[in-house]
């Protein structure tokens, strides 16, 4: 299942899952192995000139697909990241909610705030927040045109438009007019190399009393990089080119002035139970997707399919491995 030959039959769907799923633990095993062997996976920052890298490649594999894509795989709320069950027989639609409340909650969100969202997805909190604090004002941000697009839309349809801004940008040229009390991100700071000067332009864009919250999957102990180096990397070449899985104390340890004033761990299985619904959610409505897909990928809308049931149920099983206490959730509350 490593080697190209099962990543090719996997791809054609000639594989059933289990077989996909126990390769995935192989691999987890072995990155799990390299890490901890490893003294450090992560460069030295203060020469890069950029935020990230691969800023397109990320747009093209996940953002701009036709929104139809998401509305199909996702709750409805269309949260594109992980949400929180507070038990496994919860639905999707409910674990999304419990996630949006706790950011909220976590990130000491308040009416009348000024909030700035970097990295938005398909608008999940912006809209709730602009739902629950309505005497905010919302700036998204996200560098996906359909994203954008998509927000307005929903946005209009909950008379919400006087409260939301979506700005279309990339991190690395992003530079507000304004300062804000909150700074909000969920799964964003894993598409970030070079951290240390993201936390430096935030502490501009906050006021003085101005917090940051951020959300990102993370490993306990160690931080490395999603590079293409063989066929092992399959996710980084498809799914995650340029990213980074961050340790849980990299970005502590990175924001150089700021003072971290709380912090909360999901473990594991909150994730793997999310991939598992989306996986559930993929399979219910194949045809529909399919459809959608291509749209996009043409005649190869199949091998896609496949691959995008493949990177759920690489989600499941990473998030999943070691009854999740590996792979984690990690929420951080920062303030200057």
């Amino acid at each position: 299942m490593i080697g190209k030959v099962g990543i090719e039959c996997a791809e054609r769907g000639m594989l059933p899952d289990w077989i996909i799923r126990r390769g995935i633990r192989r691999l987890c095993r072995a990155r799990l192995k390299a890490i901890k062997s490893a003294t450090s996976l992560y460069p030295d920052n203060s020469e890069l000139g950029q935020i990230a890298y691969e800023t397109e490649a990320a747009n093209q594999q996940h953002y701009e697909l036709p929104p139809e894509f998401f509305e199909l795989v996702l709750g409805s709320r269309r949260k594109y990241s992980c949400c929180f069950f507070e038990s496994s027989d919860q639905s999707l639609d409910e674990a999304e909610v419990n996630s949006l409340k706790a950011s909220c909650d976590h990130a000491q969100v308040y009416d009348g705030a000024n909030i700035l969202e970097l990295g938005c997805g398909w608008g999940s909190l912006t809209l709730w927040m602009a739902e629950s604090f309505p005497n905010s004002q919302i700036t998204a941000v996200s560098n996906s045109q359909p994203q954008r697009k998509f927000i307005e839309k929903r946005a209009a349809e909950r008379n919400l438009s006087d409260r939301i801004q979506v700005i279309t940008a990339d991190i690395n040229s992003f530079a507000p007019k304004r300062v804000f009390d909150r700074i909000v991100s969920i799964e964003m700071f894993e598409h970030v190399r070079n951290h240390e000067m993201l936390f430096e332009r935030m502490w501009d864009w906050l006021t003085p009393e101005g917090k940051l919250f951020v959300h990102v999957f993370c490993h306990r102990e160690k931080t490395y990089l999603f590079d293409v180096e063989g066929p092992s990397d399959w996710m980084s070449e498809y799914f995650f080119t340029g990213g980074i899985m961050p340790s849980a104390e990299l970005l502590p340890k990175i924001a150089n002035g700021w003072t971290l004033e709380d912090s909360w761990l999901w473990d594991g299985k909150q994730y793997q139970l999310t991939a598992e619904a989306w996986l559930r959610l993929i399979d219910q409505n194949k045809q529909k997707v399919l459809a959608c897909l291509a749209e996009h990928y043409g005649k190869y809308s199949q091998r896609w399919f496949n691959r995008w049931r493949i990177f759920f149920l690489a989600v499941a099983e990473l998030f999943g491995f070691a009854d999740g206490q590996e792979w984690v959730v990690k929420h951080y509350l920062f303030k200057k």
